[in-house]
């Protein structure tokens, strides 16, 4: 799949720079270069691309007003650009894929490559998902009905409900809504209730595997957090964050994982 991409900032280096970082990506295709938010808005519009790579400080329209002005069409996946690190919070709530500085860093542009391909990739899936239910509904109201339920009930009865942990000789049922973050140490695990902590032992990949992505996501490389237990966002240095849960619990976003933020706070 080819990944059909604009650039957007006023200075002609800074553009240029990109592309030659961008020339690695073989499925990465340039279509259009921009200069100001204008011109931006009429190529987002005209050309319908997949990604935008976007600089936030420009004269006249800046890049949030870009993402602003191309709301009422489908926007395609934006990835901000800039010197400027106080704008880490508004790039999270503009969903963007993620916020790279400049300089930009070859292993942080590849990581945000990765995942603009799994973000169009579950785009692709989700609206073949919506074809076959449209039409179904038309050719088979019933079956298009027992097909959406069908779905939803698999998803569901993937993932555990109830964990089973033996802590200090005791085996505890844990239920996995009431479960608030878990954090990593070695072989073990420490899941948090809110009231309550336990220790399990078991890798974090095996546990991930038991819960629903939907609810539990990887916000560092040892720590999953609820996102049904957030209830606040913190901003922090270098493009990092602090999630405030239920609890009064501060856990830590790392940068490798903001964009999961983005999902909670658009």
């Amino acid at each position: 799949m080819t990944i059909r991409t604009i650039l957007v900032d006023d200075e002609k280096l800074a553009i240029q720079g990109l592309q030659l970082r961008l020339e690695p990506f073989e499925d990465v295709e340039i279509i259009e270069t921009c200069q100001n938010g204008r011109e931006a808005i009429r190529a987002i519009k005209t050309l319908k691309p997949d990604l935008v790579f976007l600089d936030i400080q420009m004269p006249g329209f800046d890049g949030f007003s870009v993402v602003q002005g191309v709301m009422e069409i489908e926007p395609p996946l934006f990835v901000f650009v800039t010197a400027f690190q106080e704008h880490a919070i508004r790039a999270f709530e503009a969903n963007a894929v993620n916020y790279l500085m400049k300089p930009v860093d070859e292993d942080k542009l590849a990581d945000t490559i990765e995942r603009v391909r799994q973000r169009l990739a579950e785009k692709k899936s989700t609206e073949e998902a919506e074809k076959l239910k449209s039409v179904l509904s038309e050719v088979a109201p019933e079956a298009a009905e027992e097909f959406s339920t069908e779905d939803d009930a698999e998803a569901a009865s993937r993932y555990e409900k109830l964990i089973n942990v033996k802590d200090r000789g005791q085996i505890f049922r844990v239920e996995v809504g009431t479960i608030e973050h878990i954090e990593a140490a070695g072989d073990y695990m420490c899941i948090y209730t809110g009231d309550n902590s336990l220790i399990l032992r078991e890798t974090m990949k095996d546990l991930e595997r038991r819960l629903d992505p939907r609810k539990f996501q990887r916000v560092h490389r040892s720590t999953i957090v609820n996102l049904d237990q957030v209830r606040q966002v913190k901003p922090h240095t270098n493009g990092e964050c602090f999630l405030v849960l239920d609890s009064g619990a501060e856990v830590k976003v790392s940068r490798s994982y903001r964009d999961v933020v983005a999902r909670f706070v658009h």
